[in-house]
This record gives C-alpha cells, sequence and structure tokens, in this order.
C-alpha cells in the first residue's frame, strides 16, 4: 500500500524540476520460498524390480509355497496370470506374494483405513435422562445411546435430581439399570452408577470383539 507521504512527495516532483533527483522510498515485499510438499508414497516392488535371488513365496490366500529362486518365482506368478509382489525385505530370505498388483493395492488400503479407524480418538457422549421420563422420550434417548455406541464413542449417562427428587433414587437407578440391560450386548459398564452431589452417573464403553 502507498504511503500519504509518498504520494505528497510524488506531487512535489511533478511541481518542482529541482526535485526530479529524489527517489522516492518503496518497500521491497520478501515472498517465501514455495516449498513442494512430499508425499509419503509407498512404492510396490514386483516382478523384476525384485533383485533378491531367493525369496519364501505365499500364495494370494497367505499360505507358504516354499523358498525358492526368484526367477522360478516369477514363472509360476506368469503362469497363473499374476504379479510377484515384495511383501517385506527385512526377512531372510524376503518375503513375496502371488497376487494381481491392483488386488494388492486394494488390500493395502483397506489395511490403513481399518488401522486409521482403530486409531481415532475415541469420545465421550453424555445423554441426559429425566425422572418419570415418558416411554417414547426414553426409547428416543436409548437410541441416541445405541448409535454412540455402534459408532465406537463411550456414553455417559447423567441424571439430574431436582427439589425432592433426590429422595427417590431407587427410581433413577432402575431408568439407569434399564438401559444397561438394553445395551449388554453392546457395551459393558465402565462405570457403575453412583451419587455425585445431585447427580446420578454412569458409563458406558463399546463392548469389544
Amino acid at each position: 500500500m502507498v504511503s500519504r507521504t509518498n504520494i505528497i512527495t510524488a506531487i512535489s516532483l511533478l511541481h518542482n524540476p529541482e526535485l526530479n533527483d529524489i527517489i522516492l522510498p518503496h518497500k521491497t515485499v520478501k515472498r517465501k520460498p514455495y516449498k513442494r510438499r512430499r508425499r509419503n508414497k509407498k512404492w510396490i516392488t514386483a516382478n523384476h524390480r525384485i533383485k533378491f535371488p531367493k525369496v519364501r513365496v505365499l500364495n494370494e490366500t497367505g499360505g507358504s509355497l516354499g523358498i525358492m529362486s526368484t526367477k522360478k518365482a516369477l514363472t509360476q506368478a506368469r503362469e497363473q496370470q499374476k504379479d510377484l509382489v515384495l511383501i517385506t525385505d527385512k526377512a531372510k530370505p524376503p518375503v513375496t506374494k502371488i497376487i494381481e498388483i491392483s488386488k494388492f493395492k486394494y488390500q493395502q488400503q483397506q489395511r490403513r483405513a481399518k488401522n486409521r479407524k482403530s486409531a481415532r480418538t475415541q469420545d465421550t457422549k453424555e445423554v441426559r435422562l429425566t425422572m418419570f421420563m415418558g416411554e417414547s422420550d426414553f426409547a428416543a434417548r436409548l437410541r441416541r445411546v445405541k448409535r454412540f455406541l455402534k459408532k465406537g464413542d463411550k456414553v455417559r449417562l447423567t441424571l439430574h435430581f431436582k427439589g425432592r427428587q433426590i429422595t427417590k433414587k431407587d427410581f433413577g437407578y432402575e431408568l439407569f439399570g434399564k438401559v444397561i440391560a438394553a445395551t449388554k450386548d453392546l457395551a459393558k459398564v465402565e462405570i457403575e452408577p453412583k451419587i455425585m452431589g445431585r447427580k446420578l452417573l454412569a458409563q458406558l464403553t463399546p463392548a469389544t470383539d
């Protein structure tokens, strides 16, 4: 942006020829050097790119075909109209698999997606219940609890006792018991129902297979 001082100086130069030798100050804008992002792309080593003299060979389902020369393994792969893919070069001898590259890539993508899903941060969702709630309201809250559990989230059940409701704690425990019984196939009780102040609390966590 041109400052007000620079504008005034420029006007002065136009009306005063003697000031023509004055050089207007200017600000140099330095641009940040462009950095190309590096993609963490994992290359698949297969067929003629496998340079090891001998390899352990697996079939498409993971069954062992034994140790053989890479040349022989390539021949077997070609006879089945498939590829010889390097699984790991850390073993001795390196492990390969006879499988189509496209199918191997798909399996790798599925495995990475599964790993990302299992590594997802587990959230804790709160579902509030109320004393003497109607059947339709209870059913709606129960559906919400089940939905959260199926997504892999923990569920914290809370019930706030208002006024003299604190004297009817058994109703609260009974309500929590109904939720726990209805979700026994989806969850296990991480925190048993307990009173904290004027609240009844419990926590469910998704059941592991």
